[in-house]
């Protein structure tokens, strides 16, 4: 049994309606309700977020996507079957809807019907489910010749496999057995990875737990028994051997007495075994299509280094591969460290995406300027960093089919990523950097975003936001490019890396200020060079701090204590913009929407002299390693009272939050 399917549940476990009887007479027939169900629950179909909200609660792989014909009622033609439930129902066959879609939908009707419950936790996990917008990403890949349909199979199961393996290392495979049955908190366990809430009204509710008792969650990457001390990071830090147990591809195991040893990734996670199989598996399928012998290239060198846990050999073949040498993006390794407390291991993830081919002009217009680009980061601290040589793929962009693992949050997802962290590879510049071009693109998400921005910005501020995702995709483009710039993976100082100098979780935060600093930097740049005109430039300003204040909104630590690195690196921009004059916050203006009172205004005119000045304090903090600085600057803008975030966190709260659900048909 795979763990996706100890988690799932038939329709009928756990919910007040059972399959019994739940079955139409013959296609379009009648549906017999068992007596118990209220008549008045059974005839309104809420509306379409709603209905979704309750299918996620129910632990139901059932998506309504549109209602195309206006009718306020689901039709065969407008739902979606999604994946990572561990269940396979079928809702529509032949063109009308099946007795076990029938069944499901009564479920929701008769969950739209309930009453909140009265037990104190399942009330808090309710609000948490409550509080996603469930947001489709839907690909057709019906029309792909065989060899390409075979590779995805195959590609599907791998992203189960890694599933797999990042519950293990996220410690949600030991919580498993202690769920309880009904839907919702199985429902809240399956998508957060584990038994804590993670919306921002809840996850500090003490109450909020897929688990009775709120029971805490060690990860799987070090021993439980250490992590019940808060400073069991520094701790392992502070050893002789830390360099050795913090490395990012071993798993620390308690010894005899206080000794840890460190245990490499397939050795502490057998399953690695399968996932190499099937990579060369996915890697045959492919051969089929000679134009795909990059592809074909890198799923081999995977399946090695998940045998042996040398990451460079893939990392170089991956490095090989490009929009123009393959139709695929895939990433399939153990890569970001945001998950781990420590902010050390990688996690496993798989990135399956088409490529798109529209960043092939993007890429003609930026390549010729990497130096450039690397030589203007240079110029601001001249003491204490010198530029060097960088030769790095501008960013692919990417239409993402599904995320696996690491890649799957339950809110939101990543739209733009930088690999690899670590090795030759890293160190010379030679990763893949790519933006996701198809997150957030549409109309509910869209509508979300907007009323939001028009409850923070004044009119004039929102004046230079653009409709479409242009000028977002524009920051994402700019800030994985800063990551392979300045000082990158790999740069020391006096022999130390960013880890051994500010700590993981400051380390981590710093690097995606230095990324998302230079998303504000290089815009004048780009202007300069006839990449954006003025137009654009505003609207990516807009669209930059637009994203700060979401950031913001989510506060700006974990329940446990730990750094949310983008959280306080937006804090950080919003401070410093406001100490330059360049954003303002006026309680007594009105804002956009012309109901709330306090809103944001934004000085346009003198953002890029700004921005220069916050890049080069980032890269004096970076090149220098100035712990004290960095940390001068999260007193200053991330711990003290200058931004309202209790405001920002309330008008972005007004709206449900983004939570992508995905469905391919092959």
């Amino acid at each position: 049994m795979t763990f996706a399917s100890l988690l799932s549940q038939t329709i009928h476990r756990g919910s007040r309606l059972g399959l019994i009887a739940l079955l139409a007479a013959g296609c379009g027939g009648q549906t017999t309700l068992p007596p118990e169900v209220p008549t008045a629950a059974v005839e309104t179909t809420p509306d379409r977020l709603r209905y979704n909200q309750l299918a996620l609660r129910l632990n139901l792989p059932l998506y309504w996507a549109s209602d195309a014909n206006a009718n306020g009622e689901v039709d065969a033609g407008e739902i979606a079957e999604l994946m990572f439930y561990g269940v396979d129902p079928t809702w529509t066959r032949d063109g009308a809807l099946t007795p076990e879609f029938r069944a499901a939908h009564a479920q929701i009707l008769a969950a739209h019907a309930e009453a909140t419950p009265e037990d104190a936790r399942l009330a808090k996990v309710y609000e948490e489910l409550s509080s996603a917008a469930p947001t489709l990403l839907r690909t057709d890949l019906t029309e792909l010749p065989e060899p390409h349909k075979n590779f995805a199979r195959h590609m599907l199961r791998i992203g189960e496999l890694m599933d797999e393996l990042y519950a293990e290392q996220v410690g949600m495979t030991a919580l498993a057995s202690q769920l309880p049955s009904d839907t919702a908190s199985r429902s809240l366990f399956r998508r957060n990875w584990g038994a804590a809430c993670r919306g921002a009204t809840t996850e500090s509710a003490e109450a909020c737990s897929a688990i009775p008792g709120s029971p805490a969650q060690p990860v799987g990457v070090y021993p439980a028994a250490i992590q019940s001390s808060d400073s069991f990071c520094q701790t392992l830090e502070d050893r002789e051997d830390s360099e050795t147990l913090l490395a990012p591809f071993v798993v620390v195991r308690a010894g005899e007495g206080d000794a840890l040893t460190a245990v490499p990734y397939p050795e502490a996670f057998p399953k690695m075994a399968e996932v190499a199989q099937e990579l060369r598996a996915a890697a045959e399928a492919i051969a089929a299509d000679p134009e795909e012998a990059a592809l074909q290239a890198y799923l081999r060198a995977a399946a090695e280094s998940f045998g042996d846990n040398n990451w460079e050999r893939a990392d170089d073949a991956w490095s090989r591969m490009s929009a123009t040498n393959s139709k695929w993006y895939v990433r399939i390794a153990p890569d970001e460290t945001y998950w781990d407390p420590c902010a050390r291991k990688a996690g496993f993830h798989v990135t399956f995406a088409l490529i798109n081919t529209a960043s092939l002009a993007w890429q003609e217009r930026l390549t010729p300027i990497q130096s450039d680009m690397e030589g203007a980061l240079a110029a601001l601290a001249p003491d204490d960093y010198t530029a060097r040589e960088v030769s790095f793929h501008m960013p692919d962009f990417i239409d993402i089919v599904v995320n696996s693992g690491d890649d799957r949050d339950p809110f939101g997802a990543t739209i733009g990523q930088s690999l690899p962290n670590w090795g030759v590879v890293a160190e010379e510049s030679r990763g893949r950097t790519v933006a996701m071009t198809n997150l957030y693109t549409d109309p509910d998400s869209e509508g979300r975003r907007r009323a939001t921005n028009e409850s923070l910005f004044t009119t004039a501020a929102l004046s230079a936001a653009s409709t479409g995702s242009e000028a977002g995709l524009m920051s994402t483009v700019l800030h994985e490019a800063t990551h392979n710039l300045g000082p990158a993976q790999g740069y020391t100082v006096n022999d130390q890396g960013d880890d051994e100098i500010f700590g993981g979780p400051l380390a981590a935060m710093l690097e995606e200020l230095k990324a998302q600093s230079g998303a504000l930097f290089f815009v004048d740049m780009m202007v300069e060079r006839g990449v954006l005109t003025e137009e654009q430039r505003r609207a990516t300003y807009f669209d930059s701090i637009a994203w700060a204040l979401g950031h913001i909104s989510r506060g700006m630590y974990t329940p446990s204590g730990g750094r949310k690195a983008y959280s306080q690196l937006a804090a950080v921009q919003v401070g410093f913009l406001m100490d330059a004059g360049v954003i303002t916050f006026n309680p007594e203006a009105q804002a956009h929407n012309g109901q709330d009172m306090g809103a944001f205004d934004i000085n346009y005119d003198g953002f890029a002299a700004a921005a220069q000045e916050l890049m080069a304090v980032v890269m004096h903090i970076k090149a220098a390693g100035d712990k004290d600085k960095a940390l001068e600057l999260a007193n200053r803008y991330v711990d003290g009272d200058m931004i309202p975030m209790e405001m920002i966190k309330e008008r972005a709260q007004r709206g449900p939050r983004g939570s992508f659900v995905f469905s391919v048909e092959l």
